[in-house]
């Protein structure tokens, strides 16, 4: 590490300082001039028309039926046509220039681009061709080449044994071409430390770039002189080769340490951001091993430099539709994302994230993401585990009752025994409440219907709406929180969907008035929620905290804990950025509660990769219920990791007991 960084890192944090009311609000412009590097501008290009894209694809799946988000819709028609499959084709091809954009900036020495546009091929940087690796290896979902003898506007159905077997040789490719990748790049960093290069010419630092063969660090840099002996290879001719080719290392070594030192300084420009980015690598874990990646692997280093893999998350990218933790990784389509093993994630924040889990230190092994196939077979397994949920919960006011969907709780996966694994709750923390609002709570629950990989249908369920089992959660808890605080005041309620609300502070007095102020509709975007919550947070302890431009708040010592209740109906678009920042976070506590539908493979599969963040994450528990809901047992076990506290059941029955001053 250069000696400024080591300075940031052996400070316990950002600087404590009070926040005067006029940054209160973030200033619009920052002060100084704004980082760029080729990662930040090409994003910019890739993030006009990202969601645009997205939508354009999910609404040709929607008009052709298809229900894995995986399958493309395949179209053939001799006449023009304006089908959503069209457009979206035609947008692919027009989308080309960004595709190179983006590809140019986040590729690695020695590889090519690709894509699924123009018979899969386009040019390299050696000027060569390279054919897409799974146009050949993996077959279509749609199987053979189909007839068009039903006319001019035919629309093929994928079927189920081509997908699942697509999907199987699409996991074997990406293994390979991963595994493939990753030795490439581990070949070509120094052999010895570029911060350690000496001026003798006896003795330069070898480089793996000298066996690169025409592979340069980056389109303006020299490439390394490697040497070939020649029909006129003399003593002379010899020596004069091999002289030249370690002058032409060491120059490509002193580049990259130049390269990276210039993009630190631009990256973190002040004192507040080096503490900052510093208190960041030590709560997250990876101060040991990012200093092992600067000295040992400065290539990768530097690539995931630009990319911000070393700092916060920074603010104004929750409000954003398309930010660089948005961007979609399609290995077929040569959507590249930042590490060299980017094949077989969804997009480049559960990339980020896997990343940053396998770089904490004391982690054991690779902590892989679970493949598709291993996610849908996991994911049943943990539906068949589940058990009638414990008689003594019964409540005939639960909603499943009320409304009269069906006899008797659904079986419910029975959480794992309750362990603290963070601080219990002293009377200064701060409890909040974030609910999710999107249209799918107040939607008639649906399970799919599959016939192998592929879903085929949907099929309805015989269970209150996720609005109505959240109401209920929510006045549960806040009953037994307000008894045992013994507060009037109550919670505050934010609200979120595609946008976040402030609904009030609701208490058992004012809880049907607040709740009023809940709307439903639009998507899941978690971030916006959160975002809203810390500025909640921070409006309340400002004095404690500061202010960054970049990165926004940050807590200081005395900055109260925030314990946040969050209710989610199903996974969020931004569910892994939302992971990612809690990673870097030591002054909050979160609880979730994931409302699913009964038999449903999807909710099984986020609640495994909740319980694995909750896993690795002291500050994140995780509580699910299905179907028809006990919503007693549901509050006892949320109020346990809400706590960090081991209620016992009769603890429990005392908190569920109304305050006297309860109106109703």
């Amino acid at each position: 590490m250069s000696k400024s960084s080591m300075d940031a890192a052996s400070q316990p944090g950002p600087s404590v300082m009070r926040c005067p009311s006029y940054l209160l609000s973030p200033p619009i412009h920052r002060p100084t001039q704004m980082h760029l590097n080729e990662v930040i501008q090409a994003a910019r290009v890739r993030s006009q028309d990202e969601q645009e894209m997205q939508n354009l694809l999910q609404a040709a799946q929607y008009e052709f039926g298809i229900y894995n988000s995986d399958i493309e819709p395949e179209h053939e028609t001799e006449r023009p046509c304006s089908c959503q499959a069209c457009q979206y084709r035609w947008a692919k091809v027009g989308r080309m220039k960004t595709h190179n954009i983006w590809s140019n900036a986040v590729r690695y020495p020695g590889e090519s681009n690709y894509n699924d546009v123009y018979g899969g091929n386009d040019t390299s940087i050696f000027g060569l061709t390279m054919r897409n690796p799974y146009q050949k290896s993996v077959v279509s979902s749609y199987g053979p080449a189909w007839s068009r003898s039903t006319g001019y506007y035919y629309r093929p159905k994928p079927v189920a044994s081509y997908h699942m077997r697509a999907i199987h040789q699409t996991i074997d490719l990406n293994r390979k071409l991963n595994d493939k990748a990753q030795r490439t790049i581990n070949a070509l960093e120094p052999t010895t430390s570029i911060w350690r290069v000496p001026d003798s010419e006896d003795t330069p630092a070898k480089s793996g770039l000298e066996n690169a063969d025409k592979k340069p660090l980056a389109d303006d840099q020299p490439s390394p002189v490697a040497y070939y002996p020649t029909r006129q290879s003399g003593f002379l001719t010899k020596l004069l080769a091999v002289v030249s080719a370690k002058a032409e290392a060491k120059i490509l070594i002193q580049n990259l340490a130049r390269s990276i030192l210039e993009e630190e300084a631009g990256r973190w420009p002040d004192q507040l951001t080096r503490d900052i980015v510093a208190n960041y690598q030590i709560k997250t874990g990876m101060v040991k091993k990012i200093k092992h990646l600067r000295d040992t692997q400065p290539i990768q280093y530097l690539h995931l430099l630009k990319a911000g893999y070393f700092e916060p998350i920074p603010v104004a990218w929750a409000d954003q539709v398309s930010n660089p933790l948005k961007f979609a990784i399609e290995a077929a389509g040569g959507w590249r994302g930042i590490t060299p093993s980017w094949r077989g994630f969804e997009d480049t924040a559960e990339e980020r994230l896997y990343w940053v889990l396998n770089h904490r230190e004391g982690t054991q092994g690779v902590r892989m993401k679970p493949d598709f196939i291993s996610e849908m077979n996991m994911a049943r397994e943990r539906m068949a585990s589940a058990v009638e949920p414990p008689p003594e919960y019964f409540s005939s006011g639960d909603q499943c009752h009320i409304q009269h969907k069906t006899d008797g709780y659904s079986k419910q996966v029975m959480p794992k025994s309750f362990h603290p694994s963070d601080l219990p709750e002293t009377p200064n923390d701060d409890t909040m409440i974030l609910l999710d609002v999107s249209g799918s709570m107040d939607f008639d629950p649906l399970r799919p219907v599959y016939d192998k990989y592929l879903i085929t249908d949907y099929a309805p369920s015989t269970q209150p709406r996720n609005k109505d089992v959240a109401k209920a959660i929510v006045r549960r808890f806040t009953d037994a929180m307000a008894h045992r605080d013994h507060s009037a005041s109550g919670y505050d309620l934010v609200s979120f969907s595609s946008t976040a609300n402030l609904a009030g502070t609701i208490n058992h007095r004012n809880f049907e008035q607040v709740w009023r102020n809940v709307k439903l509709g639009g998507g899941t975007r978690v971030m916006t929620g959160w975002q809203k919550v810390k500025q909640r947070h921070f409006e309340k302890h400002r004095e404690s905290a500061v202010w960054h431009p970049d990165f926004g708040w940050q807590a200081g010592p005395e900055t109260p804990i925030l314990r946040l209740l969050l209710l989610l109906d199903g996974e969020a678009t931004d569910m892994d950025e939302f992971e990612l920042d809690l990673l870097g976070l030591s002054w909050s506590h979160v609880t979730i509660f994931l409302i699913g539908v009964d038999g449903c493979p999807h909710h099984h599969r986020h609640a495994n990769e909740l319980q694995r963040i909750s896993d690795v994450n002291p500050h994140v528990s995780f509580v699910d219920a299905q179907g028809n809901t006990p919503e007693r047992y549901v509050t006892h076990e949320l109020l346990k990791r809400h706590l960090g506290v081991d209620l016992s059941m009769s603890q429990f029955k005392e908190l569920e007991i109304p305050p006297a001053y309860s109106m109703y």
